[in-house]
């Protein structure tokens, strides 16, 4: 009935690959002389999302999580994770041969710090940012070692069947969803340059080079990033490089009004040109490899690594790119109704698995006709599957919906916006103990919705007022509350997030999502996921300060049958009735009548 377009299913690779594998790398690196090697999950502009080819971690472990180190010794070899994927490491990975380790738990640093015990420690350069290699360096000689530059990279010598670099074609993005000009978000970047007294600002984040040159592409999975560079000075000529097999006649003519065009394998020889006169260059720290910082000091000029102008500049939304969001989370949320609507009369026959229940929301999803990908794959996980907060469905491990909990966490690509939502569906009658760990979260959900916040306010202040009733209960979840968003680009956008780690201020047209959660192993998971945008809110008489708060762009159901009215205060009863009012309004005309019905229902008040 259904089928995936943007998403496959197969099998994560065997883990008992990874022991063989391991021994690869170790012969190749005691032939290269070393006595062990990083390995992160990461490419070299640190995409969550690589191409096929930069996938080396899983290649040489299974692992397919988005974040992960692995660092290989000659006896030992162990994987750091974070609390997303503790579980998933177990069942992706031969732990025997690769201990996995959280990460809050130990650092990769420490953990070399305290097992290298001296000798050579060879790391990639184009893989890992100046602060990590500062770090790895630092571990290495509390070891008693060294930290090695390796390339090519060793994994490359003995992966045989490595795929091709990518090479999809470079689009423009229509001011029609832009919202400015290339040229003109280009001066407000150089004049964010001059404040910062650099000279030139090396643009090294896929998403950067796409928002402020109004282009787009295909080189990554569910991110219409293209991978390049870019060379912004503070005066004088830009340059961009992009490999030209990527760009059409009409593309190449709107990006030479503004800038040089040059290959990719041109900017080293370019970036130490500029800087051997001595010029500072701004790298971000959070994309720019170290292997580029290395060439801006060899040649004479100062690697200024700190923040990329343009990530703030992106993160706040114009009033065309909140419009378009707007009608994007509209359209999507017609079709996740749709899609809900469909799983309530599904269900119940036992005969649903998570393979399909993806499948079919990306079908209704696609039925929109304006649908370019989908933002990230999709989590559909059913009874204890759901308690892993990134699952992935494969083949192998598709399990059949049951009583019980259905987990769904999806998104799509339109061109007008990226949505990302997350909706706990019960299958069945639920278990007390669901309502009840249901709406410890959907507390946590409604105490971020409403917050209402003094300008300046950081995401990290934020982030206890989504585990309040979850602490207060003995609980709390292993995930920040919400990450930022771009348009029609990263569903995972910095700077700004709702963390213990969110130190960056947020602004009005700022898009984040709120999704507090809780996971009981083997057993269930429950995450409430909608996307707010960050607006002005009136203040009160009296009030000094000017304030902020949010308001929701998502529009789907919350499901009832998992909330107990007993546990919410009068005011949380009130917000919920409110915002299922608004959906019913703004997504009931969108859909056929028999799913307007559905939804009536869905949304009618709790009490």
């Amino acid at each position: 009935m259904f089928e995936a377009r943007f998403q496959s299913f197969s099998a994560i690779p065997d883990p008992a690959l990874g022991g063989p594998r391991l021994e690869l790398l170790r012969a190749e690196l005691a032939r290269l002389g070393l006595d062990g090697f990083v390995v992160p999950r990461a490419d070299a502009y640190q995409n969550e999302y690589v191409p096929p080819a930069e996938e080396r971690l899983r290649w040489l472990t299974g692992f397919s999580g988005s974040a992960g180190t692995v660092v290989v010794l000659r006896e030992r070899a162990a994987i750091f994770v974070d609390g997303r994927y503790t579980l998933q490491v177990g069942l992706e990975v031969d732990t025997a041969r690769f201990e996995p380790i959280n990460i809050v738990d130990r650092t990769p640093d420490a953990w070399i710090a305290a097992n290298l015990a001296g000798g050579r420690l060879g790391y990639d350069p184009w893989l890992h940012t100046r602060e990590q290699a500062r770090k790895l360096a630092a571990a290495a000689k509390a070891a008693g070692g060294s930290l090695v530059a390796v390339e090519p990279n060793p994994i490359d010598r003995v992966w045989t069947d490595r795929p091709a670099s990518p090479c999809a074609p470079v689009v423009l993005h229509p001011l029609e969803f832009a919202g400015e000009a290339a040229s003109a978000k280009l001066d407000r970047v150089r004049a964010a340059l001059a404040e910062a007294r650099a000279d030139c600002l090396l643009v090294t984040d896929p998403h950067a080079l796409a928002w402020v040159f109004n282009i787009r592409g295909g080189d990554v999975a569910h991110t219409p990033l293209p991978l390049g560079w870019a060379m912004i000075p503070c005066e004088g000529e830009l340059q961009l490089f992009l490999d030209h097999r990527k760009l059409a006649g009409d593309v190449r003519a709107a990006l030479a009004e503004v800038a040089s065009l040059a290959e990719p394998a041109e900017l080293e020889t370019q970036l130490s040109i500029l800087a051997a006169t001595g010029a500072t260059v701004r790298l971000d720290r959070d994309s720019a490899p170290d292997r580029l910082a290395g060439v801006v000091e060899r040649a004479g000029g100062i690697a200024d690594v700190g923040a990329d102008p343009i990530a703030r500049l992106k993160a706040v939304k114009n009033a065309v790119e909140i419009a378009g969001s707007k009608a994007a989370h509209r359209r999507d949320g017609a079709a996740i109704v749709r899609f809900l609507a469909w799983l309530d009369r599904e269900a119940p026959a036992g005969q649903l698995t998570e393979v399909a229940v993806a499948e079919a929301l990306e079908s209704f999803r696609r039925d929109s006709g304006l649908l370019r990908d989908i933002s990230f794959p999709t989590i559909a996980g059913a009874g204890p599957n759901a308690a892993l907060p990134h699952y992935r469905v494969t083949t192998a491990t598709n399990r059949r919906v049951e009583p019980g909990i259905l987990l769904v966490d999806s998104g799509g690509q339109y061109q007008d916006g990226t949505t990302d939502i997350t909706r706990t569906i019960a299958i069945g009658a639920p278990t007390a103990a669901m309502r009840r760990h249901f709406t410890l979260v959907l507390k946590g959900h409604i105490a971020i919705a409403t917050a209402v916040f003094p300008a300046g306010t950081t995401g990290a202040q934020l982030d206890p007022f989504a585990r309040r009733a979850l602490w207060a209960a003995g609980l709390d979840f292993d995930h920040g509350t919400g990450h930022g968003v771009g348009s029609y680009l990263s569903v995972h956008e910095g700077p700004a997030r709702i963390s213990r780690l969110g130190h960056t201020a947020l602004e009005p047209g700022m898009i984040l999502s709120n999704e507090p959660g809780y996971y009981r192993a083997g057993a269930y998971g429950i995450r409430i996921e909608n996307l707010e945008l960050v607006r002005e809110v009136p203040t009160p008489a009296g009030g000094e300060r000017p304030l902020l708060g949010f308001e929701a762009l998502t529009l789907a159901p919350i499901d009832r049958q998992l909330v107990e009215p007993a546990l919410l205060t009068p005011e949380e009863i009130a917000w919920l009735d409110a915002y299922h009012g608004r959906v019913a309004a703004e997504i009931g005309p969108l859909v056929d009548a028999q799913t307007a019905a559905w939804l009536a229902a869905a949304t009618r008040p709790i009490c």
